[in-house]
């Protein structure tokens, strides 16, 4: 399986819409701005056909350390997660 890193991304983005890789990565860059703002500010952001981030909050809880096994407050935090659009997944999903 091979990844696609964000220089990857730019290069594919300038081939794809006939720009510079300059003004690729602007406009990935002020897109991940983009929602990282608006995720900052507690909106939720849904894309149409590719899938949603949504920040959950996850309460405080009791965990354990695992080097030493000892009880330990873990205090309550945010985290964004990401579902797929119905779409995505079909099209991740086709056989060849």
């Amino acid at each position: 399986m091979s990844k696609i890193n964000k220089s990857d991304l730019i290069e594919m983005v300038a081939e794809k819409a006939h720009l510079s890789k300059r003004d690729a990565k602007a406009a990935i860059d002020n897109c991940f701005d983009l929602i990282i703002e608006a995720l900052e500010r507690g909106e939720d952001i849904n894309i149409t056909n590719f899938g949603s981030f949504e920040i959950k909050t996850r309460l405080a809880r009791e965990g354990t350390d695992p080097r030493t096994h000892q009880k330990l407050f873990i205090k309550e935090n945010k985290t964004v997660t990401f579902k797929t659009s119905k779409e995505l997944k079909q099209k991740i999903n086709q056989e060849d």
